[in-house]
């Protein structure tokens, strides 16, 4: 995979899938600039991924607000002078029943999953050249529901709708867009948010009989990120032990 020297931003990059993307990506090669909400989580995680020949940078950002997303832009071209990947990965998912659902719940989720995305990508693609990749973190909930998750499935929803738009709009740019939807994996939010009987019983409905490690999912990125998905643009990758087949 022809991804040596090229420069990656990844989003939600300070733990779980997003740091689990910057470590596969840095070690296929890349370039990375790690991107959360706090600049101490930022600087740690990018500790951890920097090796010899690897370059890193750390930026706090919060993509729901523009001014940031477009510092973030900013301070990648000053330290690399390129951008090649973006990997729109922040996201959360707080469990809220539905009655008892406030518009600031709906909103913030929104805001985060779906604005961020976009905030993201726009950003990005006035700097992108042809050949660059644009990997979206969705989920299965945008294929299947989830009981206390209505904003969350309906976000990550509207992910897929973006990106298959989005691809045929860059196609004469020859920038790829794709997404990855990622079914239980093994994080610190999916850890705190499941007692011990959630986790029993979704390991039972999943025909791999475990649940998903970062790298799982950072594997299928990395792929998407290369030349060899080249000819790949507006799909949905499922990596999820094959729980959405029942």
């Amino acid at each position: 995979m022809q991804l040596k020297n090229k420069v990656a931003i990844v989003t939600g990059a300070k733990q779980g899938i997003g740091l689990g993307i910057a470590l596969a990506l840095a070690k296929a090669g890349c370039h990375v600039v790690v991107s959360d909400l706090d600049q101490t989580g930022c600087d740690k995680a990018a500790t951890k991924i920097k090796k010899p020949g690897i370059k890193t940078l750390a930026v706090a950002c919060d993509v729901a607000k523009k001014s940031e997303v477009d510092n973030l832009i900013s301070k990648t071209l000053k330290e690399f002078g390129r951008l090649d990947i973006l990997v729109n990965n922040a996201g959360i998912f707080p469990f809220v029943p539905f009655a008892d659902m406030t518009e600031a719940d709906w909103d913030k989720v929104q805001e985060v999953n779906l604005k961020g995305a976009f905030l993201c990508a726009q950003a990005a693609v006035k700097k992108m050249k042809a050949g660059s990749k644009i990997v979206n973190i969705s989920s299965i909930a945008s294929l299947v529901g989830f009981e206390g998750l209505v904003h969350y499935c309906a976000s990550k929803g509207g992910v897929n709708g973006f990106t298959r738009a989005l691809a045929l709009e860059l196609a004469a740019k020859k920038i790829n867009v794709n997404a990855v939807a990622p079914g239980a994996i093994e994080t610190p939010g999916a850890t705190t948010a499941m007692t011990k009987e959630m986790r029993q019983g979704t390991i039972a409905a999943i025909p791999w009989k475990r649940m998903g490690t970062p790298d799982d999912i950072a594997q299928a990125v990395v792929f998407l990120a290369s030349n060899q998905a080249d000819y790949i643009t507006g799909q949905v990758l499922v990596v999820d032990g094959g729980w959405t087949l029942r």
